[in-house]
């Protein structure tokens, strides 16, 4: 079994509000906005998780909304993939016809996420969680 795992969905929205209230009626999702100092990102609570924010139901995954006027924003949705080091993975993506669209980032509190486009130009991401060595050596070299 991959040591890769889907962990979360990504999704567009053209109004925070709407989307907010459509998922949370539809479904029964608890949304939370993260606000402008996050860029306007809305949290998708799918399933129950623990203290350490990871989903307590194996199988189950939990998402996010951002605002598709952003530059460079997706207009389609995506999932991320939890890799153990961001480095080799970003290696192993454009070593198999990957390409990376932006430098890595470093999401407060959660770890280092980049997004690329696959062998057929869909956009997924890759997050390698803050608990990991390859955090801890990218921020004591920053």
């Amino acid at each position: 079994m991959s040591k890769n795992p889907v962990v979360h969905f990504e999704m567009p929205y053209k109004d925070v509000k709407r989307v907010a209230e459509f998922y949370q009626k539809a479904f029964g999702w608890q949304m939370n906005a993260m606000g402008a100092e996050m860029g306007g990102y809305v949290v998708a609570q799918t399933a129950e998780t623990g203290e350490d924010r990871m989903v307590k139901t194996p199988g189950t995954i939990n998402g996010g909304f951002y605002d598709q006027s952003i530059k460079d924003a997706s207009t389609a949705p995506s999932v991320v993939i939890s890799v153990p080091d961001l480095k080799e993975a970003i290696k192993n993506i454009e070593a198999a016809g990957g390409k990376l669209l932006r430098e890595p980032d470093e999401i407060p509190g959660i770890g280092l996420w980049a997004s690329f486009t696959d062998s057929e130009g869909n956009r997924v991401s890759v997050l390698q969680p803050k608990n990991s060595d390859y955090t801890d050596k990218v921020r004591s070299n920053s």
